[in-house]
Formats: structure tokens, sequence, C-alpha cells
């Protein structure tokens, strides 16, 4: 799948700026692919782009649109098909991390058949994929899990994909969602894998490597949310972590979209230890991800403390205002130095 930049991200008439999470983070790893957004009235989110139409993009050499907004059940609002027809006949091509496939509905596909464009489906693919095995395979691997979705795993993945880098160890990111693919150019969507087959497709994501090689994989949904913890098992038992970060938002009170109270960190480090155990039994966890932006900066240091302390000493930071060396620093206790 090679999807052409500049980007033109859509982000339609969403909420929030959770529902535009897919824009937001292709703007916060890949901004230099980025021209703009386009906005429908009453959106309440922004990436902080220039807003522009779709004309203007062209004009300035965008070669794809980019529905950059998500929602429950990937689902593709019917007043948001015209600006996906307008942009094809502007001769843009369009991505989509939806669930929907963009050739399934007949005006987007007529649009893009008359206007000789692509039509990129980045939650779908071709692969096909075994049934998990639970084989242990050589390298090392850290995952990012959750106390609910949208708390950060992909940040907190890349975030410390990039410090361990730093650090002289070879990593890379493995994704696991549309964002992640959108922003490494590799991966698997999960959440669009048959269930049979997503603790293979975890495995197909972060195969066997050099011993020396670190996998950070992007975490997806959590274990105690009643939605999408059939997708967080079958990625924890594909991908064999030996080390896991939880991460956490603290407003929270109960999971998003649902009414169900949020569980504490320490119910997710025990339930992860307990299911990932199944496949590596040496699983720990090794930190913390707090995403503290709605903390002042004291407030958050004194919180981060607190959790630490509240978790035996493990590392507690917010990865993307404090960075994640404490972490790295925990990876080079255990398992040693690069």
């Amino acid at each position: 799948m090679k999807i052409e930049h500049p980007y033109l991200l859509f982000l339609g008439d969403v909420p929030d700026a959770l529902a535009a999470k897919t824009a937001i983070g292709v703007v916060d790893w890949r901004k230099d692919w980025c021209a703009g957004q386009l906005r429908l009235p009453g959106c309440a989110a922004d990436t902080g782009l220039a807003d522009m139409s779709i004309s203007e993009a062209r004009d300035k050499g965008v070669r794809t649109m980019v529905v950059g907004a998500v929602n429950a059940g990937g689902r593709l609002p019917d007043h948001w098909i015209s600006s996906i027809v307008d942009a094809l006949d502007e001769g843009l091509d369009v991505a989509s991390g939806l669930h929907v496939r963009l050739g399934s509905i007949p005006a987007i596909r007529e649009a893009a058949d008359r206007n000789g464009r692509q039509l990129f489906d980045v939650r779908h693919n071709s692969e096909t994929f075994a049934t998990g095995k639970g084989t242990k395979r050589t390298g090392k691997r850290i995952l990012a899990v959750g106390t609910d979705c949208s708390v950060g795993k992909k940040y907190t993945a890349l975030a410390m994909d990039k410090a361990m880098n730093e650090r002289g160890y070879q990593s890379s990111f493995c994704a696991t969602g549309q964002t992640g693919v959108l922003i490494s150019g590799r991966g698997v969507a999960l959440d669009a894998v048959i269930a049979d087959f997503i603790s293979g497709a975890a495995e197909w994501i972060s195969p066997e490597t050099a011993e020396d090689h670190w996998q950070i994989i992007e975490g997806q949904g959590s274990l105690f949310h009643p939605s999408f913890a059939g997708v967080t098992l079958g990625l924890l038992h594909g991908s064999q972590p030996d080390g896991f970060i939880v991460c956490h938002e603290p407003t929270r009170r109960t999971m998003r979209g649902v009414q169900t109270p949020l569980p504490t960190i320490q119910q997710v480090i025990d339930l992860t230890i307990q299911c990932g155990q199944l496949t590596n039994p040496a699983i720990q966890c090794i930190g913390i991800a707090v995403n503290t932006a709605a903390l002042g900066e004291d407030e958050a240091r004194d919180y981060l403390a607190k959790v630490s302390a509240e978790h035996g000493d493990l590392p507690a930071t917010d990865p993307v205002r404090f960075g994640m060396e404490a972490i790295v620093d925990k990876v080079a206790d255990i398992f040693g130095a690069p």
C-alpha cells in the first residue's frame, strides 16, 4: 500500500479531539506530510493545521485526502460522502481508516473510477493470517496496554521506540491500528481481523528477529473494556511481550463509550500478567505511561510520583510531556544495556 503525500486531513464534523485521533496522530508524528485540514460545520476538533478547501489543497500539491476521524463501529456518515466524491473529482486519492470500505459505497466507487483515482482502506489488508501458535520466538518485545481505549497506547509505543533507538537499542515500532499504519507504512489494523486470527496476526506483526532487537508494539483497547477486550487479549497472546507499559488517563471514571467503571492500574497489571503468562511466562510490567494533558505541570509531576510509589517504584511518566527515558532505564536494569 503506497499512499502518496502531502495529505489533506478530513475531520468531518466530529464532536471532540478523541474522535479525530487518526488525524491528530498523523500530524504529531508526520507533520511534514500534512498540508492542511478540512472541517465541516460543527466540527469540534482541530489539528492545528491550516483549514483549506479541496480545491485549495489540490493547488498546494496535495495528493491524498485522509479521512482522519473515527467513530464507534468505524462507519462512514452519509453526509461525508459528498466531500470524498469532491476530493476524487479534484484529482486526489482518498485513504480511510474506517471499517467500511470506501469502494463499497457506489458514489465513491464511481467517482474513483471516472477519475482514475485510488481508494486506500487502511484498516483492511489482503494478507492471510494463520491462527496463533504461541510458539516462543527470538527477539524482545514490549507491548503498550491500557486502562481504557484512547489513553495513549500508540503515542507511548512510538515514544518508547524513539527513545530506545536514541539510547542505542535496535528497536522498531509495530503498528496495530489504522493511524499507526499511516504513520509507519506497515502493520495490521487488528480490529478488522477475524477473531480466530487476531493472535496470529499479532505474531505476524512482531515476527522472530535477532535476540538483541526490540519490537515495540502498539496496544489496542483494554482487557477490561466490554467492547474491545477480545482484540486486546488476542494481541497480548500473539505479541508475547517480555515487558508491558500500562497507559492511563487520570480524569476518567468510566470507560469510553460505555458505563463500565475504569479499572485501576494495579488491576490492569495483574490481569495482563495473568493472561500474558500463557505465551510468555516471564512477562512483567516495566512502567506506567500517563496522559497528564488535563493537569498542570506541578500537579502532573506530583501525580506521577504518587503513581510510581503506589506501584513498587515502577517508573511513571507522560511520554509526550516528560519523555520515556525513565522506562528505558528500567529496560536496561532488567534486560541489560544495548
